[in-house]
């Protein structure tokens, strides 16, 4: 009978405390969907504007530079670490997924394979690392647009100029071979949280 007592205590703490944290999660959800993702349509518009005035090989430069720049103002503005990250990077050194982000952009890719909207799956969570600091995470699906198809659909599709230039700016790309609809990758979001 001695152990049956704490653990109702823990367990109605729990349940005091449960509301509490969801309350934030949610806000926490609002709060990083309001302010990050309206860099999403700004990276979308410069890469079609980009192909529709210089084509292909002219918009290399605008996913290599203004994209990045986009989001590099975001953390500046936000103190937020905002990237974004594909299982099949462009550019390793700038995409790569870590262990939290590539267990996400697997289940993207089920959720997506039974049915979902790439456009609605995402996902946020409060983390706490080993040193007790805790951070939200948030992930958002990056849909495969017609747009990008022109850079990372089907490699026999790529023309050959094209193929060239991307060998040339990223020698390790394995960012093609996708179809419109599936998700391409996502954009991630770490804000650090102030307290316990």
């Amino acid at each position: 009978m001695k152990l049956v007592a704490p653990v109702l205590v823990s367990l109605s703490v729990l349940a005091a405390v449960q509301p509490a944290w969801a309350q934030d999660a949610a806000s926490l959800l609002a709060e990083t969907r309001k302010t990050a993702l309206p860099v999403l349509p700004k990276v979308v518009q410069a890469m079609q504007t980009a192909v529709k005035e210089q084509g292909p090989v002219g918009a290399i430069p605008v996913c290599k530079e203004k994209a990045p720049q986009l989001l590099q103002e975001m953390r500046q503005q936000t103190g937020w670490d905002i990237r974004r990250i594909s299982l099949k990077t462009r550019n390793p050194a700038t995409g790569a997924p870590d262990a939290w982000e590539a267990r996400q952009l697997a289940d993207f890719d089920i959720k997506a394979a039974n049915g979902a909207k790439p456009e609605q799956i995402e996902v946020g969570e409060i983390i706490t690392a080993s040193d007790g600091k805790r951070s939200y995470r948030y992930m958002k699906a990056l849909p495969v647009a017609e747009v990008c198809l022109t850079c990372h659909g089907p490699t026999d599709l790529l023309a050959d100029d094209l193929k060239a230039a991307l060998a040339k700016d990223y020698p390790l790309d394995r960012a093609t071979g996708y179809a419109a609809g599936e998700v391409r990758g996502a954009l991630t979001v770490t804000r650090p949280l102030l307290g316990p």
